[in-house]
């Protein structure tokens, strides 16, 4: 994939590599930590995400593309196998995690874009996203990449002792 570099700033997108991983554990176990965006309940370790880092090679349907700026991480998004049976192999989960001091810059944006670019050469029919509830910034953003209500499962997951309904969308690729 070839490296994507944002008209008028040094942010760069590209693919994540195991150079990457001790800041994409740090940004993920950020929303671990403080926020039910992700449900799970522990801090991963970064020796735990290298399993993670394999299942996303830098070609094929499940990629993760990292934001850099300054040789600092800023963010990432990802397409993820959607479930393990074969036939569910041409749909893809994304998910987009950016580091908390860098929301609200365009970044989610610039990864999705680069994101749905690399995917129009691959082989997938859907891309799903799963949206933990309230999240409006996440909703607009996937609604602008054309992502559409698909159901919504109402108290799926108890995080911080609260019951989290979760909003599905969906995405035609082809």
């Amino acid at each position: 994939m070839r490296q994507n570099t944002a008209v008028g700033t040094g942010i760069r997108v590209g693919p994540g590599t195991e150079e990457h991983l001790k800041e994409l554990t740090d940004i993920y176990n950020h929303y671990v930590i403080r926020t039910p965006i992700t449900f799970d309940v522990e801090p991963v370790r970064v020796e735990d995400r290298a399993r993670w880092l394999a299942d996303h090679p830098p070609t094929g349907r499940h990629r993760l593309l990292v934001a850099e700026e300054a040789g600092q991480v800023l963010g990432y998004a990802t397409s993820s196998a959607l479930r393990p049976k074969q036939a569910y192999e041409t749909s893809v989960e994304t998910s987009i995690y950016l580091a908390p001091e860098h929301t609200g810059r365009g970044l989610g944006g610039l990864l999705y874009q680069a994101l749905f670019e690399a995917l129009a050469e691959e082989d997938v029919h859907r891309a799903y996203a799963v949206i933990t509830q309230p999240n409006e910034a996440s909703m607009r953003l996937h609604q602008r990449f054309g992502f559409r209500p698909a159901g919504v499962h109402h108290e799926v997951g108890r995080k911080f002792g609260t019951y989290w309904d979760v909003a599905w969308l969906e995405k035609p690729l082809r």
